[in-house]
């Protein structure tokens, strides 16, 4: 039986702006998506800016509640956990953020940031103990800990202050990682090196990994599945290889051929043609469909479903109205959660579409 870890249930989150006239925009919209305990998973939610994807992980961390739905961790509403349980999901549920820096207060040397974990959740009986562990750690995520503590955050690099992040998460050993754009902020050199460290924790540790990004090259080096969001909803979701390798939903295509190729001798396809990348959309049908090339009558009507596309593949596109409808919290039944992740060198990276 399959015990459900961490779960957003049909969420939806809107935001209002506006002083005199108060306008709402939903930034995620109908939302489901379960975390099973066992096997662990790394899951890639993927999106340009706007698309909901920082939300989304903000529900998860319980920072922002739902407008509608409910997060859900071990079948709990995270706004009724009492302290015991909290204690147990911020133990369970850690979080690397995409700006290192602002996570370290510069007053204080690494070591502060790695020991108050340490002391929180009564990981260790002695301070040789709690620096044992904490050497141990570093030197998991591919750090020299005699290189690293003692030192203050401007002291160390970028890379280093993420892996930083990542050994503390690791020293937790918690069930679910939840890295929204993590190497967003890192130089491409030491891109493949984090990512090769959250791959190692999962790997080694059991521990599974929502990874939010912009970026589908980095989706497709370390995630098993993915889900493409627009503008709230979910354009196209499932295994990384059918997603990224044969993209269906226009907008993913889109996302695809943005990527330039390292080959001087074939031209680049650009993000979208002129005058149709900056195009609003419309809350009416498909939100997509001011910048579909594909777009039809009925995608002005009605937001489209989710369209079974394969085994293990889905778009929210009418080109695939004859295929079997997935409800919202049936995609996990989209995801398998077993393909190998591939963590490469960057260059080169793009699969032929």
């Amino acid at each position: 039986m399959v015990t459900i870890l961490l779960e957003a249930r049909r969420v939806t989150k809107v935001f209002g702006s506006g002083l005199l006239h108060k306008r709402q925009a939903a930034a995620l919209e109908d939302f489901s998506f379960a975390i099973a305990s066992d096997p662990p998973s790394i899951t890639a939610v993927v999106g340009e800016s706007g698309s909901g994807k920082t939300t989304l992980a903000r529900l998860f961390l319980g920072l922002v509640e739902p407008s509608e739905g409910v997060v859900l961790y071990k079948g709990k509403d995270l706004r009724s956990l009492n302290r015991a349980d909290r204690r147990e999901f911020r133990r369970d549920v850690q979080v690397i953020f995409q700006d290192p820096f602002e996570a370290y207060n510069p007053f204080y040397r690494i070591d502060h940031v790695l020991e108050t974990p340490v002391v929180n959740f009564g990981l260790a009986a002695s301070k040789a103990e709690a620096r044992g562990l904490i050497e141990g750690t570093l030197r998991a995520v591919g750090l020299r800990p005699e290189e690293t503590l003692g030192r203050y955050p401007h002291q160390l690099s970028g890379g280093q202050r993420q892996r930083v992040m990542v050994a503390r998460a690791l020293l937790i050993r918690p069930r679910v990682i939840i890295a929204d754009e993590p190497v967003s902020m890192v130089d491409a050199s030491l891109r493949a090196t984090i990512l090769g460290s959250l791959r190692k924790l999962h790997d080694e540790f059991g521990i599974s990994i929502i990874y939010v990004t912009h970026d589908l090259t980095t989706a497709y080096q370390i995630s098993q599945n993915v889900i493409v969001l627009y503008r709230g909803l979910v354009a196209e979701a499932g295994d990384v290889e059918e997603v990224v390798g044969q993209p269906k939903h226009p907008y993913t295509q889109l996302l695809i051929a943005s990527i330039p190729l390292p080959d001087p001798d074939q031209a680049w396809q650009g993000e979208a043609p002129p005058g149709v990348e900056n195009a609003a959309g419309s809350d009416q049908g498909c939100r997509f469909a001011a910048r579909c090339p594909a777009v039809m009558p009925m995608c002005h009507e009605a937001v489209p479903p989710l369209f079974r596309t394969g085994p293990h593949g889905a778009a929210a596109c009418y080109l695939f109205r004859d295929g079997e409808v997935v409800r919202g919290e049936d995609i996990g039944t989209v995801l398998i959660g077993g393909a190998s992740p591939k963590v490469v060198a960057e260059a080169g990276l793009r699969p032929e579409a």
